[in-house]
């Protein structure tokens, strides 16, 4: 790739006055070939594996920053989902295996890694099962490991039995990470369309159809995107609007690939894809919020909110498509309430609502994404939550997610603190009406008629 000395000087400020960053490089690694009879050795096979996969990562990604200037934010490994990994094994609980990947991330120095994950959307294995079971004690006991559950898919449906037990999972999570208000369950997201090489956690896992290793980047920006949206005329009409986030984001979609492609190649992996999404930070003028009041709402949350972020997430998919031939993740616009300072602001002036965030997952790129919410919020209305997003997700054929924190103790209006890239989010009002009734069925939510499509 040819960079012009302009395009070279654009980058420099971009990073240095607005925060462009590279969000994350992830290493995908896979771990077909560490299953075993037992937990005890799967979990050291997996431990080694990781260690000889990915002991350059972290060394690499510090020597291109270096070299290019462009900060490199997170180093994270997504391996195979371990309920694939792990099912040959007697054992029923998997916590060893996610103990493994802790260890092995701590020696490694990386910040995460992801894949304590299982694909339940049309129904359990013995091994999806022992997985969902072991997620309270193995996010409880780690550090950087992260997991998600896909339980729903436009082509199978909704898998109701799955959204139920996540309920109760997630209740679990928080009550044994209260001490930390619940913040294992920021380590764990419920999917409908999971995406196997998505590089962001919690959600990111290596696919099955993944190669043995794959370098996946995801790239952020949003304070270069709010510069440039309040740079703009007031009176700049929608066409306008587009076309200058558009060309901000193919900017920033070639930086991105030149690092990606140059960390594959020094790492020994294949190069996968650039994950264009815009991920806020808690600092001040890296918000997706700032991007939507820039351009006209008084706050995020306002009416017009989703019409906002439904032009946003459009003109970066455009702008990213045309930089590069290897789009895919999630991309788009991430809207995670604690992550970002303007939907802080936004959520605790009352301006955006649990209801609100559900309809701007409409057009976003994933869904409800760390939102707390009162520690005796019941399982089942959790549930219910899920059910809701997961819909979503199914009909209009996109990836949605839900990541969740009912926080122990906490009532709405209160506040829980996470610290780092989690950062802090007010405690939301949920709607109390009960949905027990509705969530007890279980079964399966059949698919839509849109998924007749062969």
């Amino acid at each position: 790739m040819n960079f012009t000395r302009d395009e070279i000087i654009e980058t420099i400020r971009m990073v240095q006055a607005e925060n462009l960053d590279i969000r994350t490089i992830t290493l995908g690694v896979s771990l077909r070939d560490c299953a075993a009879d037992s937990i005890e050795a799967a979990a050291r096979k997996v431990y080694d594996k990781l260690l000889s996969a990915g002991c350059e990562l972290v060394p690499v990604a510090r020597k291109l920053e270096t070299e290019f200037g462009i900060p490199i934010i997170n180093k994270r490994i997504s391996v195979t989902p371990i309920a694939m990994v792990a099912e040959s094994s007697r054992e029923k609980d998997y916590t060893p295996i996610a103990l493994a990947m802790d260890r092995a991330a701590e020696e490694l120095g990386i910040d995460f890694i992801g894949g304590f994950s299982a694909m339940v959307q049309k129904g359990f294995t013995k091994g999806d099962i022992n997985l969902i079971n072991s997620i309270p004690d193995a996010l409880s006991s780690t550090s950087k490991v992260c997991s998600s559950v896909n339980v729903a898919s436009s082509r199978a449906g909704i898998n109701m039995d799955a959204v139920r037990a996540m309920g109760r999972i997630i209740k679990r999570t928080a009550e044994l990470t209260a001490a930390d208000d619940g913040i294992g369950c920021a380590k764990l997201v419920v999917f409908a369309n999971a995406v196997e090489d998505n590089p962001f956690m919690a959600g990111a896992f290596h696919g099955p159809g993944e190669p043995e290793t794959a370098v996946n980047i995801g790239i952020s920006g949003p304070g270069v995107v709010n510069t440039v949206v309040r740079r703009l005329p007031k009176d700049a009409d929608f066409g306008e609007l587009s076309e200058a986030v558009k060309r901000m984001a193919f900017k920033i979609t070639r930086a991105g690939e030149l690092i990606g492609r140059e960390a594959a190649r020094r790492l020994g992996a294949s190069f996968g894809i650039i994950d264009l999404s815009l991920a806020p930070t808690p600092a001040v003028g890296d918000s997706i919020a700032n991007i939507l009041e820039a351009m006209g709402l008084e706050r995020c949350g306002a009416p017009g909110t989703t019409a906002a972020l439904a032009l946003l997430n459009d003109a970066v998919k455009k702008g990213g498509a045309m930089a590069t031939s290897y789009v895919g993740g999630l991309s788009g616009a991430f809207i995670p309430v604690s992550e970002d300072a303007g939907m802080i602001r936004a959520a605790s002036e009352g301006a955006l609502t649990l209801e609100k965030l559900e309809a701007m997952t409409c057009v976003c790129s994933v869904g409800l994404d760390m939102i707390a919410i009162p520690g005796d919020t019941p399982e089942e209305t959790i549930s219910a939550v899920i059910a809701d997003e997961m819909a979503i997700g199914v009909i209009n054929r996109k990836t949605t997610a839900v990541r969740i924190i009912p926080a122990p103790g906490k009532k709405a209006g209160d506040f829980v603190e996470f610290g780092g890239l989690l950062g802090r989010a007010p405690v939301m009002r949920v709607n109390t009406f009960d949905a027990s009734v509705f969530i007890r069925r279980g079964g399966q939510i059949p698919p839509p008629i849109q998924s007749l499509t062969n």
